[in-house]
């Protein structure tokens, strides 16, 4: 899939077909490097879906051997899920935000607000369910790190997740981990077209990229993995830490 940014940009996303189910300590890198079709280059981003990185590092739990607490049993009359999978939530939640209407919304110990807190039934083993990575910036490092000993090339690497949208229908696939790359690009005391300054302008770059890469790698494509060429980024150090609003500046919670 290719965009045209400017008259001299195009930019390209191409999606990496698995055609396997990823196994605990599995070799991901190997496997996105033997399955790629295309030759790595300097620049080129690796958007990774939270998916295979959770079933890799063994971040499934059975539900079956789930014991539900009084507040999950609680929980899950309420509203109409299984008390055992409100369990394995709130064990990933640092607070519950809100609930209403077959939907819990948490707060996740990494900071994250999303449903579930990340609890996802899709895409594994019929009882089971994938938690999200216990440090997603540290499980995107990993990867960059050996991405760019096996390549030679200076990469960045983001993994992405699906979450929803405060007013808005709908998902979209955001950044949860990051590493080699910013996740905000900030045009703050930079001039618009007619001279004014911008004051607030920060543009999330990691979740456009992400969402962007959703495009190719669908929820049933087995395409686990995008590779996104000539987006123009600074190679820096980063954590997805710089993109969570701080709770005093959230006017939503």
């Amino acid at each position: 899939m290719k965009f045209s940014l400017t008259n001299s940009m195009t930019l390209e996303i191409f999606p990496i077909k698995i055609n396997k189910e990823i196994q605990r300590d599995e070799k991901i890198v190997d496997l996105i490097l033997s399955s790629s079709k295309e030759k790595i280059q300097d620049g080129d981003i690796f958007v990774i879906s939270q998916k295979i990185i959770s079933k890799q590092e063994g971040r499934i739990v059975n539900l079956s051997d789930v014991i539900p607490s009084e507040l999950a049993i609680g929980i899950a009359r309420e509203y109409n899920k299984d008390p055992k999978l409100v369990e394995a939530i709130l064990v990933e939640s640092k607070r519950i935000v809100r609930m209403y209407n077959e939907i819990i919304i948490v707060e996740t110990h990494n900071g994250f607000i999303c449903a579930n807190a990340g609890v996802d039934e899709s895409n594994v083993e019929n009882g089971h369910a994938t938690l999200l990575p216990i440090d997603p910036d540290k499980s995107a490092l990993n990867l960059q790190t050996k991405l760019k000993e096996k390549t030679k090339k200076k990469i960045a690497v983001i993994i992405s997740d699906t979450f929803g949208r405060a007013f808005r229908m709908g998902q979209t696939d955001v950044a949860i981990g990051i590493a080699g790359m910013d996740t905000i690009i900030d045009y703050e005391g930079t001039k618009d077209n007619f001279g004014k300054i911008l004051r607030v302008t920060a543009i999330a770059i990691s979740d456009e990229l992400c969402s962007a890469a959703e495009l190719v790698m669908g929820k049933t494509k087995n395409c686990p993995v995008a590779i996104i060429r000539n987006y123009k980024y600074e190679h820096i150090d980063s954590t997805i830490k710089s993109i969570i609003r701080p709770q005093n500046e959230d006017l939503f919670r």
